[in-house]
Order: C-alpha cells, then structure tokens, then sequence
C-alpha cells in the first residue's frame, strides 16, 4: 500500500494528514498557530516562519507515529494553504518576512494606488481577478515604505504552501490557484504577471517558477527528512490554494460545478473556463482552479460559522446543558428546536454579512432587525434559525451574481464543512437556492484534494478529475421544496432592501461595520 501525505495550513492551525490510495484517511496531527500582531502596526498579522516550522514539522512526525508508519512509507508529500499570506525570502532561499491572509496593515497603500493609479486596480482585477483588498502589491509598497532594509533582501515571494514545499525540498515555486490571489497574476495565462508590480513601483524579478498542481518539485532534503521523519525518497509535489484543493476534494473539478464550503466564512465557488473575462462591475472574485483549463468565480460570506457560534456562545448556555446530559452536540438540540419555527423565522432578519462587492466590500453594523417581545415568538430557536436561513440567502445571492456573468445555471450543490453537519441547515439551504445538495463523506476535503496532487506526482492517479472521480464518496442528498423556495426568494429581496438601509447608517458613521476591506 502507498501513502500520501497531505499539510494544510490554515489561518488558526496547521495540519498534517496521511492517506492511503484508496483516499482513506489513516491519522492526522493538528497544531494551533497564532499570528503575530507587530507592535505599532495597526491591522497587522505577521506569520512566524521560525516557530511555525517547528510545529510544522511537529504534526508531520505526529503523524507518522499516529500511522505506524516510517517517513519511506509516504511515497508524496504536498501542501495547501490559507491564500493570500505570502512568505518573502533572501538570495539564499531564507525566509524573511511572512503575513497571514488577512493581514491588512496596507490599508494607506491600497488609498495610494487607487489615488496614484486610477483605474489601475479595474485594469489589474481584469486581468488577475483580484482586488487590492488583500493583495500582494499594497503589502509589498507597504514593506518598502516601513520596513527599507528587508525589502532590499528579497528575491523571492511565494505562498505559505510554497514556503513549506521549499523547506521540504529546497525549491521556491508557486501554483496558479494560490499564487493566483496575490492579483499579480494571469487567470488566462497561469503564469506571473510582474509588469503589474513594475509599474507601481515594485521589484520585478522576485516571482519563481510556476508549476501546476500534481508536479514533482524533488525530494525531501536530508536537513528536512531529520526534523520531520520524512525519508529522502519522499517526493515532493506542488499543491494548491485551500478553496480550489477543498474544490477538488469534493469532486468540483468540472465546468460548471458548483460547492458550498461552509466553514467560519462561507465561500460559494463556481467552475468556469479560465478564458472568462471578470464581470465589469468588480462583485465576485475569480481565482485560477488547480484544474489548467478552469478558473473559479467565488463568493464570499463572512464568519457565517463564527457568528453561529458566537450566538451558541453568548445565548444557548441551556442547550450546551441538555447536549450534555444528552450526548449531543449542542447545534444538533438547537437544529431540533428551530425545526419548529416556519420559514422566515417570524420575520428576524439578521444583519451581519452582506453578499459579496468585491470591488467595495464593507458590512453594516452585526444586528437583528423586527426581533419581537414576545417569547414565544423571538426566542432562540427562532433566532437561530435566522442565522441558518441568512447564510443560506446571502450564499444564494452570490450564486446568482455569478450565474449573472458567466451565464451559467446549475441545479445541484455540493456542500462541505462544518455546517453541512446539520440536517436542518442543509434542507434550507436546498429550499433557498432550488438545488439538490449533496453532501460528502470525505470531512477532510482540503486535506484530501492536496493528498490527490500528491498522488498525481506519485504517479497512483493520472489526474486531479482522475483522482476526484476515483475517490470521492456522498453520504446524503437534499431536494428542494419548491414552494419553500418561492416564499425564500420574497424574504431575500426583503433582506436586501433591509440591508441597504442599515448600511446607510454605517455610511454616515451612526454604526461601526462588522468588516471593511484595507483602504476604504
């Protein structure tokens, strides 16, 4: 039996996971990492390169030991990562300086290029799919500006997957699906676009080669193999960024599929031909897939997942209780009871996310709107539920922007994560977009997609679509109720029109937003 090894470094942890493959999961290791906040830099999050190859290295040999298994049984190795943290390094292949993905202390050099450069953020977006918000031009103007000495240093900028397949290997190299988020890209071409970095100022030849997801970059170096047990007949492989290997994992991998990745935020990716233009009006997002011939449009809805814990949180200390005595968990008490509430919730209209405007994105003020007085009417069953049918209505929204420019139309979804756990939210979110859900086996999906282009540089599959096809496995499906889904669409334009008039009072400064992005 072969194995593959797959290393996915998240915003708050980094994971190792061994598979065989057959695409079973045979143990994993898990370590929580923070990011560093720099002191008098407002926003910002540093990524630790020094102490994080610790725990890198922690949860691969973790892992080895959980298999039973020694570092020659791992035929590949690959990584994923949070996109958009970037890692820089010197002439020597050390790193320098890393940032995690949402680091935004460019926030005046993302007002500098707007105001310096018009229409050059339209221009790029065109080309990249990617706004300034979290890219790599305004971090790396903000590192000449700040930090001089370091800037003159760099030679090299790669993701943090990159940073750990070069740690592994000794090679810096980016994939298109991660390096495709820094915006100094071609979605057409797959390839660097470094005369967008030349004309605002930045260096031009600090961008390595580009290999596609699946590609042998070498052997684990024997410095590597003694601090991770890792042998030196590992190979490996270029992976890819988190969404598009979680993509593949979940066997969204043809033109035309859609997933719902239903997580902390939630993200709604739609495959589409790399040769489609980004609508004009900048709302969606749209990456290089780890497939070369499709790129994804993507929605975003922020900290849907966090904002239903946060209520667990805050308001649910009974349920927690009664999932205690029960042997539940405490979503699933809560899911039982907001099945008793009708569709729209008694009309709770929930206020955190707005859907997706990628070219101007900031939030109202977290709030619920027509809460009643009367309990047996706002309770926090009812509230709950709220909070299930908006990231449902919100996800919606975005699909429907997408479906706007691609013209593309899709009657199923495959949904993953945390929140496809529950019965309930997977049966509304089937009412509110009109489409079959399906939801997998496979709970490591971003792990299993980065297993899968190890597994293609192992030379076990032909392909990506090869090792989706072969690998992944469903465990439940969902049909719509379609006069559920009517009622939906009317409490969506409802929502929409409510959310425009409590972000007007953001504008005008009487509420704080949730969220806005750097340089607005």
């Amino acid at each position: 039996m072969k194995y593959l090894m797959a290393i996915d470094a998240g915003t708050g942890s980094i994971r190792a996971v061994v598979f065989d493959s057959e695409g079973n999961q045979v143990s994993a290791s898990q370590r929580e990492w923070r990011h560093l906040h720099e002191e008098g830099v407002e926003n910002s999050m540093t990524f630790d390169t020094e102490k994080n190859w610790t725990l890198v290295a922690a949860c691969i040999r973790d892992a080895l030991a959980k298999a039973a298994l020694r570092g020659e049984d791992i035929a590949a190795v690959s990584a994923t990562s949070m996109r958009e943290g970037i890692v820089l390094y010197d002439s020597d292949g050390e790193a320098l300086w890393g940032v995690a993905n949402v680091d935004a202390r460019a926030s005046e050099e993302v007002k500098y290029l707007k105001e310096h450069f018009p229409g050059i953020e339209e221009e790029f977006y065109a080309r990249s799919g990617q706004t300034f918000a979290l890219g790599a031009l305004p971090r790396l103007l903000w590192l000449k500006n700040h930090r001089p000495e370091l800037y003159e240093k760099t030679a090299y900028i790669s993701m943090i997957g990159d940073w750990i397949l070069a740690k592994l290997s000794g090679v810096i190299a980016t994939d298109p699906s991660n390096g495709g988020t820094t915006g100094i890209f071609s979605l057409s071409k797959r390839v660097w676009e470094p005369q967008m970095a030349a004309i605002v100022g930045i260096k031009e030849d600090i961008f390595p080669p580009v290999l596609e997801p699946g590609t042998v970059m070498g052997k684990v170096r024997e410095q590597s193999a003694a601090e991770t047990g890792l042998a030196t007949t590992t190979k490996v492989v270029m992976g890819g960024g988190d969404v598009q290997l979680g993509s593949a994992g979940l066997g969204v991998v043809r033109e035309g599929q859609v997933a719902i990745l239903g997580g902390s935020f939630w993200q709604q990716v739609v495959n589409i031909k790399n040769s489609t233009t980004p609508p004009e009006d900048m709302g969606i997002r749209v990456n290089p897939h780890v497939v070369d011939t499709l790129s994804q449009a993507e929605g975003i809805t922020f900290f849907s997942g966090l904002v239903i814990r946060w209520f667990r949180d805050a308001f649910c200390d009974k349920e927690k209780i009664e999932a205690l005595e029960q042997g539940k968990d405490a979503y699933a008490i809560l899911e039982e009871k907001a099945k008793e509430v009708p569709i729209g919730s008694h009309g709770i209209m929930p206020i955190f996310s707005d859907s997706m405007k990628y070219g101007r994105w900031y939030h109202a003020a977290p709030s619920f709107i027509n809460l009643s007085i009367d309990p047996a009417v706002c309770n926090r069953a009812s509230m709950f539920r709220s909070l299930e049918e908006n990231a449902c209505i919100v996800s919606a929204i975005n699909l429907e922007k997408i479906e706007a420019f691609t013209g593309l139309s899709f009657d199923e979804i495959v949904f993953a994560g945390g929140a496809s756990k529950g019965d309930l939210w997977c049966r509304i979110l089937a009412d509110v977009t009109g489409a079959v859900i399906k939801i997998p086996e496979v709970t490591e999906a971003t792990a299993l997609g980065a297993a899968m282009a190890a597994g293609v540089g192992a030379g076990i599959y032909e392909s990506i679509p090869e090792a989706a096809k072969r690998l992944v496995r469903w465990q439940r499906r969902y049909e719509p109720d379609m006069e559920n889904h009517k009622q939906y669409r009317n409490i969506s334009r409802q929502w929409q029109e409510i959310y425009a008039a409590q972000l007007e009072l953001t504008e005008r400064g009487l509420t704080q937003p949730m969220w806005k992005a750097p340089g607005l």
